[in-house]
């Protein structure tokens, strides 16, 4: 089969042990990233199983009609960067495994470093150090805060495992269910989701973009919280109110904010507000960006491919269009 990989920045898919399942595959990996159509349509042409990392293309009905040998999407997660319903009309299957018994250590530890790079100020002393000052400030220690984790799904849980392995006190917000399995977990939930925000020291958010959760958290929320509290987020932007964050961390609250994600990605405008801050540490959508990570995740992945080539499609998840 013919099989396209997009946005492989750093070429890495073709060293993952993993990679083999394609051996027999005429595979052609692209190393940047493009969403011009035009130059999609040319690439993609003759593909007929299309390889996509996360969300990084946004696969949308006017490039879909371009591609007529395309037959199968495979990837990882959820999907709002793909029209289905035009995927269903022409014939394309998506396949998307979503990762239930496998939470992403990758995402949960590198929203840890966040948590521990933004209280001590990490970033901001060497870049001073760079520049020949000696100390810059006086930083946080995290053992005896809060920890509040919205969202108590299996990353959530896991940066709950951390938060307490440091003496924080873990609260959580999530849906009903959620709160009582945090409850035998041994974790305390909030009252209400205005006495969460309120008590929060450092505040994560852990849940998936859908319908039901875009623009969850509000900009009333945020100014609920403390002026020395800090904000994290490594899950998606759009489950923040646009423009809230911003104007909440110009108004004080919250007082710091730790960030992997963006409304608009790739972001390279170094102007953007979130870049200029002295209070916010970024990252450019790291948290599942790890060696070990990829290959879990290109396991599911290339795995789909195969069954694919079998005749046996899995994790479709618009059935509607199997025969």
């Amino acid at each position: 089969m013919n099989v396209a990989i997009l946005d492989d920045y750093f070429d890495t898919l073709r060293t993952l042990r993993c990679f083999d399942m394609l051996a027999n595959d005429d595979v052609t990996i692209w190393n940047d990233h493009t969403q011009d159509v035009d130059a999609l349509a040319d690439r993609l042409r003759d593909t007929e199983v299309l390889v996509l990392i996360r969300e990084r293309t946004q696969i949308r009905a006017p490039l879909l009609e371009r591609l007529p040998k395309l037959r199968l999407i495979s990837q990882r997660s959820v999907y709002p960067h793909i029209d289905i319903d035009a995927c269903t009309r022409l014939g394309v299957i998506v396949s998307s495994g979503q990762h239930a018994g496998t939470p992403s250590y990758a995402a949960a530890e590198l929203t840890w470093g966040l948590i521990l790079a933004a209280v001590r100020q990490i970033p901001q002393q060497m870049a001073a150090l760079r520049r020949g000052t000696w100390q810059i400030g006086v930083g946080s220690s995290l053992r005896g805060k809060t920890l509040g984790i919205y969202g108590y799904g299996r990353i959530g849980a896991a940066v709950a495992g951390y938060g307490r392995a440091f003496g924080m006190n873990v609260l959580v917000w999530a849906r009903e269910a959620a709160r009582a399995q945090a409850h035998d977990d041994g974790y305390d939930a909030a009252p209400s989701k205005a006495a969460f925000f309120k008590a929060c020291d450092v505040l994560s958010l852990h849940m998936r973009l859908v319908d039901a959760t875009r623009g969850i958290v509000t900009a009333a929320d945020l100014a609920r919280m403390k002026t020395d509290a800090l904000f994290v987020n490594t899950s998606r932007a759009q489950l923040v109110e646009p423009g809230a964050l911003v104007n909440a961390l110009r108004a004080g609250r919250p007082g710091m904010a730790a960030i992997d994600v963006y409304e608009d990605e790739p972001l390279t405008d170094t102007a953007h507000p979130l870049l200029t801050m002295d209070n916010v540490v970024c990252t450019p959508h790291i948290g599942y960006v790890s060696r070990d990570e990829y290959e879990i995740q290109f396991s599911d992945i290339f795995e789909q491919v195969v069954a694919y080539a079998a005749g046996r499609p899995t994790n479709v998840v618009n059935p509607a269009v199997l025969p």
